[in-house]
């Protein structure tokens, strides 16, 4: 494509110098409803604040007659100090600019008194919210221990998200949690907010959609008619019911609003996120104009391209095709390897490579789908001495429940370790309070023993109440009696058997927080890891050393993070391991939600690929270990649907090699025939328990391989693992096969 000309008017507005034509027209058209699909990388941001910047200039509206609505404070903040730019440095005052949020509560202080509320509410915080509920739920007699006060939290933020007040649930919105109760404890929780004059921050949308809902408030909703002339709307893709209602309300006077996003990048709908409402534009408002931004600014062709080939075969999108000036570029490197330690290798490799070629690390990031991947990353990273980061999150071994775990694998190499053994004394919950530990402390200086010693002799005596004793002595007999094991048990079954007999992993496989099933996955990632070290002594080693600081003598550390952490940003190298199905996409995300849930992954694959500037690299394993296990492993979908005509495919020897075949039937959701001959194991938690498996069962197991249950002893299992013995081991570590 060629150069187009500036636009005409840009000599009297010189803001308006190198737009192109799309760009200049998404500026322009300023009355009516405008949809501009803003696609990776295609100038959104220049396009919203030139917008912002014009309808001051040209004196179509004062600050005060536009309402600019942003996701983050760092957007809103970045859009003020652009605009001021724009127009010569002048200060803008006086707009409504901001969150959602922000400007829902600069709302609600002036109309407060109609929910109930005096206009000096307070905004609860989410430890203020949880403490609140919690009095509500002792004095309704709810188990707080089935059903905690986060869980029920989040149930209600979730009716706040989708625009539901109390009444408004249903038999089927409410479900069976907290025995049936929980559209109660929503009514209770909300007259208890009004009593004390507070809401959250659902409530602050949710309160101003039912004041402009109201008939009885349609003058107050004519009077934000004619004060908002113009609404602009950033990143209109991730909102969700109750911002959508809220914008509709608003929107219904002039019509003059234009909303920024793209569907294409709507990755958000495990949080609330609906793309149904950037679809259903035309529909809400008719007359719409749809203007499509698809010269993008940042990515090579063939990355564009191959991108844009796999998003096409989602259904519900408008579509677009992006293009760039830049050129062709490399094709995207497509690489299949044998396991995950391999593709960590070759992604080492390749990185050194791009290191001697002078790419400075700060220009390469790893975009993983899910936290455990980041492990044997980190592992190969510190082999080699390359400096990484793990943004979004802490590093593998810095995770709490990681922490949790080497804690307890410390005191069984180390009982002297007082600091391991008070973070997990009480961990889980046990009864073990502060004050029990402050008196266990003062013994041990008073004697000059450890912790752990100390237990041994206060328990010998009267100091404590006949339960804390109790309990103290039974820690203590299990950490002996782990302890017995570390010359005859493998270290991997070991710390597999002292998660399950300690109940720490049944402390997080009842735990109803959606951060839960990642920290299982973490858990038997550590586990399976184990497997590479000769014994727990050189592994707690090794863990010590990975947690010493890496700091690189110039600065630069290479990026790794999710997929969904990138969005947004850009990077000259990108690397996308693990496209393999059930990882990416997600089984998970599959099976909760169909071919939704299929979708929202495939916009993630497309996300991930459009933040490659210059270079973009796909793997895939045969054999990976997830959930604690081997498994033989299907490229993804997404890996059958890159355009050969864009990719460089190279496969290890024995290995499935892109490009080649389909594995996947017309619907593009299930496996076909043909690729049921490869073996997936069942995720996590499937068949755990004594009643998931049945004498008889095959079975696989992360260290021992393949065998046949023979018994069954509550959660621990009897298996003849052939030339590898008779072995007792617990159920959660183990898969049917």
């Amino acid at each position: 494509m060629q150069n187009s000309p500036s636009p005409p008017q840009s000599d009297r507005f010189p803001y308006l110098q190198g737009l192109n034509p799309p760009q200049f027209e998404a500026v322009e058209a300023l009355d009516g409803p405008v949809l501009v699909l803003a696609g990776a990388g295609t100038g959104k941001t220049r396009v919203l604040t030139t917008r912002l910047a014009h309808l001051l200039y040209t004196g179509k509206a004062w600050p005060s007659q536009i309402l600019a609505v942003t996701f983050t404070n760092k957007a809103a903040q970045e859009m003020r100090h652009r605009v001021s730019s724009l127009l010569g440095g002048q200060a803008v005052e006086g707009w409504w600019l901001g969150t959602f949020h922000s400007l829902a509560a600069r709302m609600l202080r002036r109309h407060a008194e109609l929910v109930g509320l005096s206009s000096n509410f307070t905004i609860l915080d989410p430890d203020d919210q949880i403490r609140l509920l919690k009095q509500i739920m002792e004095v309704n007699h709810i188990d707080i221990k089935k059903w905690t006060p986060k869980l029920v939290i989040q149930h209600i933020d979730r009716w706040k998200d989708r625009g539901l007040t109390p009444d408004q649930i249903t038999a089927a919105d409410a479900g069976e949690s907290a025995d049936g109760k929980l559209p109660i404890l929503y009514k209770l929780y909300q007259n208890r907010l009004r009593a004390v004059n507070a809401c959250d921050f659902g409530d602050l949308l949710l309160h101003m959609i039912t004041i402009l809902k109201d008939p009885a408030h349609k003058e107050m909703l004519a009077e934000y008619h004619r004060k908002f002339k113009y609404i602009l709307v950033d990143e209109y893709q991730d909102t969700n019911v109750a911002q959508y209602l809220w914008l509709r309300l608003l929107a219904q006077g002039s019509s003059n609003i234009c909303c920024v996003g793209d569907d294409d990048q709507s990755i958000y709908g495990w949080r609330g996120a609906e793309v149904g409402n950037i679809l259903r534009f035309e529909e809400d408002f008719p007359g719409a104009k749809i203007i499509r931004l698809e010269q993008n600014y940042r990515s090579t062709n063939h990355i564009l391209k191959a991108a844009g080939a796999i998003i096409a075969n989602n259904e519900g999108r408008f579509g677009k095709s992006l293009w760039s000036e830049a050129g062709d570029g490399d094709k995207i490197c497509v690489r299949g390897l044998y396991d995950g330690e391999s593709e960590a290798r070759w992604i080492g490799e390749e990185i050194e490579q791009l290191q001697r070629k002078k790419w400075p690390l700060d220009q390469i990031a790893i975009l993983v789908r899910a936290g455990f991947q980041t492990r044997e990353f980190e592992e190969r990273f510190i082999k080699l001495g390359l400096p990484y980061k793990v943004i979004g999150g802490p590093r593998f071994y810095e995770r709490m429940e990681i922490r949790d775990a080497l804690a307890y694998l410390r005191v069984i190499a180390q009982p002297a370790d007082d600091l391991a053994l008070e973070r997990v004394i009480n961990t889980p919950k046990r009864g073990i309070g502060d004050t029990t530990i402050q008196t266990l402390y003062a013994h041990a200086r008073a004697k000059g023993i450890s912790l752990y010693d100390s237990i041994g002799d206060i328990t010998q005596t009267d100091e404590l109440r006949p339960k804390v004793k109790g309990t103290l002595m039974k820690l203590t007999d299990d950490f002996t009696r782990w302890r017995s094991l570390v010359d005859t048990l493998p270290h991997p079954q070991l710390a597999a058997q002292i998660l399950e007999e300690s109940g720490y992993m049944q402390m997080w496989q009842t735990d109803k927080t959606p951060e839960a099933p990642g920290r299982i996955e973490n858990l038997k990632e550590l586990v399976s890891g184990m497997g590479q070290y000769e014994s727990l002594g050189q592994f707690l080693e090794h863990v010590a050393l990975v947690l010493e600081n890496q700091e690189a003598s110039n600065g630069e550390f290479a990026t790794i993070m999710t997929l969904h952490g990138a969005k947004g940003l850009e990077f000259g190298a990108v690397f996308l391991p693990g496209w393999e199905d059930g990882l990416f996409p997600s089984q998970r995300s599959m099976d909760e939600h169909g071919l939704k849930g299929l979708e929202e992954e495939r916009r993630l694959a497309y996300v991930g690929l459009t933040r490659a500037r210059k270079r973009a690299y796909v793997s895939y394993a045969a054999n990976r270990r997830m959930y604690g296990n081997w498994i033989s492993a299907l490229p993804s979908r997404f890996v059958e649907e890159l355009p050969p005509a864009h990719i460089e495919a190279t496969a290890e020897s024995g290995i499935f090699q892109a490009g080649r075949s389909t594995h996947w039937d017309s619907s593009g959701f299930k496996p076909s025939p043909y690729a049921a001959v490869a073996s997936r194991s069942s995720s996590p938690g499937e068949n755990g328990g004594k009643e998931g498996f049945r004498r008889g069962d095959r079975v696989s197991h992360a260290t021992f391989g393949e065998g046949v249950v023979i018994n069954i002893d509550g959660n621990k299992l009897d298996i003849d693992f052939g030339p590898g013995g008779r072995k007792r081991v617990m159920g959660s570590f183990i898969e049917k096969l």
